[in-house]
């Protein structure tokens, strides 16, 4: 009987073992990828300088409520109970709206959480999409994200399709760019007889489109330029460890041969 239910273990195990040889699994690394894309790093610029300007209101009315009470402290000898209890009513009016203007800007659903909530969705969608389709062709069962909650002790580079979703994305980006200018001139052709007034409108449109897009790719090279600079230095950090280490294991030889052959060195 112990040699039966051993034995279903056993096939349990090796069925279990085999169904997960059979999966394929990758990960991605949204962190690196947000980093990668061009329209998400301006909208993050963008969000960056409201969050700064929101702070700076903040910080000066809470100066100004600090003002306030210091001057009433100093000034309470001279002033009456009813004067007193007017300034400390008006303090407590700027404060709660001051509690209220903080949570506008930084509560639960406030501006902070919306304008970051509509960066990152595009984006995410982007991502979303670019990684059902490459899962789709390349046979994925199971893709993670390493940048979220999930521990990864371990992750294979190999395994790594960042790259590739960053790739993707920008494809359909120039897809679209494309479509966009076929449509362009489909619609030029459409209304040839346009006023001077009108092309150079679009003229101007169409300028204003194309420094752009020479911004966008400019941004991307130079995103490229530093990564590549970045891989660069890790691997001159590896060689310089693994001749640092190489080094200390030929010192430590030398020395472990002079121990075992103390005759040498008379």
């Amino acid at each position: 009987m112990k040699k039966k239910i051993l034995s279903i273990v056993l096939l349990l195990i090796a069925s279990i073992t085999v169904a997960q040889k059979n999966q394929r699994i990758a990960y991605i690394d949204m962190e690196y990828i947000l980093q990668n894309i061009p329209e998400y790093l301006e909208a993050q610029n963008s969000l960056d300088a409201k969050v700064e300007k929101w702070k700076t209101r903040l910080d000066k009315e809470a100066r100004a409520i600090e003002v306030l009470k210091i001057d009433l402290t100093n000034e309470k000898a001279i002033l009456t109970k009813e004067l007193i209890e007017e300034r400390e009513e008006d303090i407590k009016i700027k404060q709660e709206s001051l509690r209220r203007l903080e949570s506008l800007y930084f509560g639960p659903n406030g501006d902070m959480y919306n304008l970051r909530k509509q960066l990152v969705k595009p984006v995410q969608d982007q991502v979303y999409n670019a990684v059902q389709t490459i899962a789709s062709r390349k046979q994925y069962d199971f893709v993670f994200d390493k940048s979220s909650d999930l521990v990864m002790l371990y992750s294979n580079k190999k395994h790594d399709i960042s790259e590739l979703v960053v790739q993707m994305i920008n494809i359909d980006q120039r897809r679209q760019e494309k479509k966009d200018k076929i449509e362009a001139k489909k619609e030029l052709l459409k209304n040839d007889n346009l006023s001077d007034e009108q092309k150079e409108k679009i003229a101007k449109r169409e300028e204003i489109q194309k420094k752009k897009e020479e911004d966008r790719l400019a941004k991307i090279k130079q995103i490229e330029e530093k990564r590549k600079q970045r891989l660069q230095e890790r691997a001159d950090k590896r060689k310089l460890l693994q001749e640092k280490r190489e080094a200390l294991k030929k010192a430590q030889e030398e020395q472990k041969k002079k121990e075992e052959d103390p005759e040498e060195n008379k």
